[in-house]
């Protein structure tokens, strides 16, 4: 027979309520399998809503099989005297499992790494639903992640109980019957509560495990289920935002917070008035947002309009009221974003330089406004390093580099300056997007204005890199100045907490670097980003530089790349990341081909004999000491491939250059299967050292190909 256990509660928190009722129902239903008492592919589904956590599982027994179970006691040297007879401590261990001397006979014995141990064999009665239920609850109620307990008491006024909100009711059904289980001072029934409003009677009697939900859908007028009420949700507002031709802004985080807010959801559509829109689209879609929960409609260009959609958790038949209500209380939340944007264009950003010194960005690193100077100083180093790049160039390049130079200081500066808005101080998630209006509005340079808005880009996996070049430039500043500073007073992520989100901003690097294949070297940047701090910090280049090969091999190896390919191309700490797809897709090349297997574990071979070189490895080959036809062969392959691969290489034609190499196999196979390296004669042996010394370097100049040995 199939399981029903309901938690009838008061209203959950909603961003808490899809975990709590994944934990409840996978938990629970994980207690009952390790049991015995459910199948391990017994089917699971879960039920959330505002007011109630429960879980249906299907095949559940009323009794758990009868397990038979092998117990150690003790060694026999132990348990036995040396006549065979039981000793007290093995008399006293049988008594505490509840068995006699008699059962002595029936002990076996068996090997327990180098002595012999006494086991007994015996069946354990499996548990009744009843126990294993009750075990189950326990577990489930104290694995909960429960966001932050309250205490409260019961009815007789003594009793503190410690949940997440006071629970009133618990229903607990195998089949049709009800199992007698208890949980925060309540008793299992099977009488449950329906939506507080439009319940068709104040309270269900649930007949069986398997009406609960057509029950409470019926009688009670709630979606239990929170994946059921979710893709309602989805339907309603899409039939809705159809009806106008608009389309409803995509959030999964909001639509599950939605979900968990309503029992039985009903979307109504409601509009404002059209003069809010000369506000930037971004503040009124996060005040509707993030204070009131509503879905904001888009046309076809993706610009907001005048309607929005509500959610709400009852249907009356003239829904006018609520509409209304609804366009009533988003008034004056969209008239206080009017007021603050009107407000902070009254002042430029740059006289509120000034009092970025007065803001606090870290008690060992200063203000915002020093960091605001150290971004600048980054920026200008990075924009040197791009002009270094390029060099031999052109007059009119020297211009351009003088311009984004130029512009990347700017926008550098003014880049903090909308934290001192009245906008930002209410909405701290538009930090950045506000100042771009702000700068737009002043009149400063487009390149300038787009840069401050972009500068906190990438913000998450997946979000857009910087449009332009002074954005990018003041992006990796921003970023460079963070990692470096908090790296530099040993603020380092522990484990899985990460309070400043360096992990984030290395990544945010890392993608800019790779994704704009910019001609910049990681290594140079992070030296680049040190002195601006002065006496602030202690030098973290080295442990920075290990922190982003970290961060780039999780991210390589999450992109789809194995781990032998990502270890081969890292291996080597190329400092343009810009070049490391290319390596990778060369790697992978590579290990294709016939040859691949036996010149990685040439290659392999080599570097072992070469890390047993005493002091200074010889690099001159001289042909007289080329004795043998094989090592004759290699050298003359050598010479051949090497110029080839070399050529490609410098044109970072990665792939072409990795495919020369396959020639080597023959010779290299024939070098190690005929010659001796380590010969008696010194001369010898130190010719040939050099022979390896040079394949090891034609061969590794992509990727360690030692890395694909298997």
């Amino acid at each position: 027979m199939n399981l029903l256990v309901e938690l009838f509660v008061e209203e959950l928190p909603p961003k808490a309520l899809k975990k709590l009722g994944e934990s409840f129902a996978g938990v629970l239903a994980d207690s009952l399998k390790a049991q015995g008492l459910a199948a391990a592919d017994a089917a699971v589904m879960s039920f959330a809503s505002p007011r109630r956590l429960g879980v249906h599982v299907a095949g559940v027994a009323a009794k758990a099989a009868d397990k038979a179970v092998q117990q150690k006691l003790m060694p026999v040297a132990v348990a036995l005297t040396a006549d065979g007879q039981p000793t007290p401590a093995l008399l006293k261990k049988l008594a505490s499992i509840g068995a006699g001397p008699e059962v002595v006979p029936q002990l076996k014995r068996a090997p327990d790494g180098k002595a012999e141990a006494l086991f007994w064999d015996s069946m354990v009665a499996g548990a009744t639903l009843a126990q294993g239920l009750q075990k189950a609850l326990d577990e489930t109620l104290a694995k909960l992640p429960i966001p932050k307990v309250m205490s409260y008491q019961l009815a007789d006024g003594w009793t503190d109980v410690k949940f997440v909100r006071p629970a009133h009711g618990l229903v607990a059904l195998h089949g049709s019957e009800i199992v007698p289980v208890q949980a925060l001072g309540l008793v299992a029934g099977r009488t449950t509560s329906g939506h507080r409003f439009e319940a068709a009677q104040p309270t269900v009697s649930i007949e069986s495990a398997d009406s609960y939900a057509a029950q409470l859908s019926d009688q009670g007028a709630v979606i239990a289920s929170f994946a059921e009420r979710r893709a309602e949700i989805s339907r309603q507002l899409k039939g809705a935002a159809d009806a106008l031709s608009l389309t409803p802004i995509d959030d999964e985080a909001l639509l599950d917070e939605v979900t968990a807010l309503v029992e039985r959801p009903n979307v109504l559509t409601c509009a404002f008035e059209a003069e809010f829109l000369a506000v930037p689209q971004e503040c009124l879609i996060l005040t509707m947002k993030a204070n009131q929960k509503y879905f904001p409609l888009l046309d076809s260009q993706g610009k907001l309009t005048r309607h929005f959609l509500v959610v709400s958790n009852i249907a009356p038949a003239d829904a006018s009221a609520v509409v209304q209500g609804n366009e009533r209380v988003v008034r004056p939340r969209l008239a206080d974003a009017k007021f603050f944007f009107d407000q902070d264009r009254k002042k430029k950003l740059a006289d509120r330089l000034p009092g970025l010194a007065k803001v606090v960005y870290h008690g060992k690193l200063g203000s915002q406004g020093e960091r605001a100077e150290r971004v600048r100083a980054i920026a200008h180093a990075i924009v040197n390093q791009m002009r270094m790049a390029t060099v031999p160039y052109t007059v009119e390049a020297k211009d351009e580099f003088d311009v984004l130079d130029s512009k990347a200081q700017q926008a550098s500066q003014l880049a903090k300056c909308d934290l001192l808005t009245d906008m930002v101080g209410e909405f701290p998630e538009l930090q950045g997007i506000m100042g771009g209006y702000y700068a737009r509005h002043e009149g400063l340079r487009d390149g300038v204005a787009i840069a401050i808005e972009d500068h906190y880009k990438p913000r998450f996996a997946g979000d857009a890199l910087p449009r332009n070049h002074t954005g990018t430039v003041v992006a990796l500043a921003d970023k460079l100045e963070t990692l470096v500073g908090l790296f530099g007073i040993g603020q380092l992520p522990t484990g899985d907490k990460d309070p400043f989100a360096l992990r984030r901003h290395a990544l945010g690097v890392i993608r800019i670097l790779v994704e704009k294949n910019l001609p910049l070297d990681l290594p140079a940047l992070i030296d680049a980003a040190v002195p601006p701090f002065g006496e602030l910090i202690t030098n973290p280049s080295e442990a920075l530089r290990s922190f982003f090969s970290d961060r780039l091999a999780v991210s390589l190896r999450d992109q789809g790349y194995s781990a032998q390919e990502v270890d081969a191309v890292l291996a080597l700490n190329p400092a343009r990341l810009g070049d490391v797809p290319r390596r990778l897709e060369a790697v992978r090349a590579f290990a294709a081909l016939a040859e691949a297997a036996s010149l990685a574990a040439a290659n392999k071979r080599v570097g072992n004999i070469l890390k047993k070189v005493d002091g200074e490895l010889p690099t001159e080959i001289k042909p007289e000491l080329l004795q043998e036809a094989a090592e004759q062969a290699l050298a003359a392959a050598i010479t051949d491939v090497q110029p080839a691969a070399d050529r490609l290489f410098e044109q970072h034609d990665y792939t072409g250059s990795l495919k020369a190499l396959a020639a080597l196999k023959a010779p290299v196979d024939a070098f190690f299967d005929g010659v001796m390296v380590n010969a008696e004669d010194p001369a010898l042996r130190a010719n040939r050292l050099a022979l390896l010394g040079r394949l090891h370097a034609a061969m590794n100049r992509v990727a360690d190909l030692s890395r694909l040995a298997t």
